[in-house]
This record gives structure tokens, C-alpha cells and sequence, in this order.
């Protein structure tokens, strides 16, 4: 009885053994699975925030393209008016300023285009006129307008975010007369439109402009500043400045982006025309907009896209820029009605009647001809 005792306990102790042994080993497949799980998960999550991440900025930087492109053609247009260039040879500022205010309160009326400022300058970068305000003629600007000196030397039109008193759109193209070099004319606008396109996309933009401009920038200087950035659009949500202070911004320049109370910043450096970083911008997308882009197909584009070739075609047309109209002003406002919103569109046919009347038979013929050898022909070949 003893001896079964004893063998009976060994048997029990031993049994016990394996079974804490089992124990352990199970508790540690099922710690593994789980930091396994939580592992994956946090993958995937950072997967799809790459994702999200990578289809906004590549929207975002299609819309940057587009702003540039408009903008150009827009100025490229203008500088080919007969008006304007017989006011600055002349050197009749008062028109030159009537020329241009007419300009541009008609497009903030008649266009998308509500920012708009236009302005002329002398061949030494002196103003000679602007749209919005008189009593600054013959003021010099290259002091502060660090981009101009390139376009001197180069003399051929261009287009970026510049720092100037303001941070801004600029498109600044060269006005001739024949060979001869009458001045520039400079198109601008604020950023704050571009801020609030994205906005209906659910994308909340912070311009940052890097505060060593700070210098030139001078009606900046009042403005609200992040980690050594100046916030340059003045539509940006208050209700994330408090929390921009508290990013990890160092994690964030590193790798991009990141992600912080249900909203994912992405970062994308700011270039200007010669390909200078000037600062950055910074986009915040949050709750449901987040989720939304989640779902959505990633190959749709919420923006009209326009590439570099785009660009250089633009530019390109300077060479030939108004076929058969009289003027590159009258090509652009006829081509620009089929892109209009049904609204603008409206108001500005009114306009390119008016202009088309005064076109001699020949004149609408050729024309007609012209863009009809453009069209892209469609169909079956019998």
C-alpha cells in the first residue's frame, strides 16, 4: 500500500509538472498570437494611413499644378493687351492703373478668380501700375522680391508660391513690343481660395512659410507662427493650432506624416519658381473625411491635373499665342466659356459677343477652320 502511495504522488507531482509546463506554454503561444495580432493590426493601420497619405498629397499636388497653370495662361493672356502696352509706352501710369482695375474687377465678377490682384512693372522692376490701389508708382520692389533677379537675367515668363510682402501665387510674364522689352506684368493671388477649394475636399491647409522671409514679408509679421513657420493663409482652422504646437514634428519631417486624435497630417515641402524650399504645407484630414478617402477609389482624382508637361506647353505657346484672333486676350476669353461654371459662363458670353462682332467674315472663318483642325476626330474607319 505504501509503495502504491508513493508511486501513486511521483506519478501526480510529475503529472503536475507537465501540466504547469502546458500551462506556460499555452499562456505564451496565446501572449505571442496576441502581440502577434496587435503587431498586424498596427501594420495595417499604418498601411492604409500610407495609403490615405499618398492618394491626398498626390491630389494635392495636382491641385498645386492646376492653381500655377491657370495663373500663367490667365497672365499670358493679359500681357498680349494692345491697351496696356500703349500705356506703358507712353509711360501713362493713371491708365495703366485704369486698364488694370478694369481687368480685374471684371474677372473677380465674371470668374472663380474673387483674389485677384494684377500688377505692371518697368524693365528695373519699378512699379509703373496695379490694379488695386494708386500712389505706388515707381516704387521699387526687387529689394524684397528675391525671385526677380533670375527672371531678369532669363527674361521668360514663370510662375510659383513667392515670398514678397505677402506670400502668394505669382505669375510674372514679359511684356514686349516686338523685340523690344516694355516691362512685366505680374498676376497674383492669395492662397487663402486654393485653402478653401481644399476644404470642400475635407482638407484643411496650413501654408507655412518659413519665417527667415520674415524680413521682406513685412504684413506678415502679425501673423500666427509654428515651429519657426509663418501660418500664411489667414482662413486656416483655429481649432487645430493649439494641437499643431504639440506634434511630434521631428517623427513628422522624418517619414511624412503622422497620426494623432483621429487625424492624419501629411507634410509636403514649398517650392518656389526656382525650385527653392521657402517652407512647407501642411494638411490636416480628420474623422469622417478620413474614412471617406479610406473607401474611395484611389485612382479617381479630386482635382483637374495638370503635370510639368502641362506647364511647358503653356509656357511653349508664348512663342505662337493667338493664332488666328487678333489677340491672345480675345483667344483666352473664348477658350476659357466651355470651362466656366454655368453661372460665370453666362455673364461672360455677353463679353465675347461683344468681341467677336467687331471680327471682319475672314477673320471668323479662319477661326472656325483653325478649331476645327484641332478637333480630335472620333469614329470607324468604312
Amino acid at each position: 500500500m505504501k509503495m502504491y502511495l508513493k508511486e501513486y504522488i511521483k506519478k501526480y507531482r510529475l503529472d503536475s509538472r507537465y501540466t504547469r509546463v502546458s500551462l506556460y506554454i499555452v499562456f505564451a503561444i496565446l501572449v505571442l498570437l496576441f502581440v502577434s495580432v496587435v503587431f498586424f493590426v498596427k501594420q495595417d493601420r499604418q498601411a492604409r494611413l500610407m495609403n490615405i497619405g499618398d492618394h491626398v498629397i498626390q491630389n494635392f499636388r495636382s491641385g498645386l499644378d492646376y492653381e500655377m497653370v491657370d495663373l500663367l495662361s490667365f497672365s499670358m493672356a493679359l500681357s498680349e493687351d494692345g491697351d496696356l502696352k500703349n500705356a506703358l509706352n507712353a509711360d501713362d501710369e493713371s491708365k495703366g492703373h485704369e486698364i488694370l482695375n478694369h481687368i480685374s474687377e471684371r474677372f473677380k465678377k465674371y470668374t472663380h478668380l474673387k483674389s485677384l490682384r494684377v500688377q505692371v512693372l518697368t524693365p528695373d522692376f519699378y512699379i509703373f501700375a496695379r490694379s488695386w490701389n494708386e500712389g505706388f508708382e515707381g516704387m521699387p520692389i526687387w529689394w524684397f522680391r528675391n525671385d526677380l533677379a533670375k527672371l531678369n537675367q532669363q527674361n521668360e515668363p514663370k510662375v510659383g508660391m513667392e515670398t514678397g510682402r505677402l506670400l502668394t501665387f505669382k505669375a510674372t510674364i514679359p511684356i514686349r513690343s516686338g523685340e523690344k522689352l516694355l516691362g512685366y506684368l505680374e498676376v497674383i493671388k492669395l492662397i487663402d481660395e486654393f485653402a478653401l477649394k481644399l476644404r470642400k475636399k475635407g482638407i484643411e491647409l496650413f501654408a507655412l512659410m518659413d519665417d527667415k522671409y520674415l524680413k521682406q514679408a513685412s504684413l506678415m509679421r502679425d501673423f500666427p507662427q509654428v515651429h519657426d513657420y509663418v501660418i500664411s493663409n489667414q482662413n486656416y482652422n483655429q481649432q487645430y493650432l493649439d494641437k499643431l504646437e504639440l506634434l511630434d514634428w521631428e517623427n513628422l519631417m522624418a517619414q511624412g506624416y503622422i497620426y494623432e486624435d483621429d487625424t492624419l497630417y501629411l507634410y509636403e515641402p514649398m517650392i518656389n519658381g526656382e525650385g527653392k524650399k521657402i517652407g512647407l504645407y501642411l494638411l490636416a484630414v480628420s474623422g469622417d473625411d478620413l474614412k471617406r478617402y479610406e473607401r474611395e477609389d484611389q485612382e479617381d482624382s479630386f482635382f483637374t491635373q495638370f503635370s510639368d508637361e502641362d506647364i511647358k506647353k503653356v509656357v511653349e505657346a508664348w512663342d505662337t499665342p493667338h493664332g488666328s484672333f487678333r489677340n491672345r486676350h480675345d483667344k483666352e476669353l473664348v477658350a476659357l466659356l466651355p470651362k466656366l461654371r454655368k453661372e460665370d459662363k453666362r455673364k461672360l458670353e455677353m463679353e465675347a459677343k461683344r468681341i467677336l462682332q467687331s471680327y471682319s467674315k475672314s477673320e471668323l472663318i479662319d477661326i472656325i477652320l483653325e478649331n476645327r483642325h484641332k478637333e480630335r476626330k472620333t469614329g470607324e474607319i468604312r
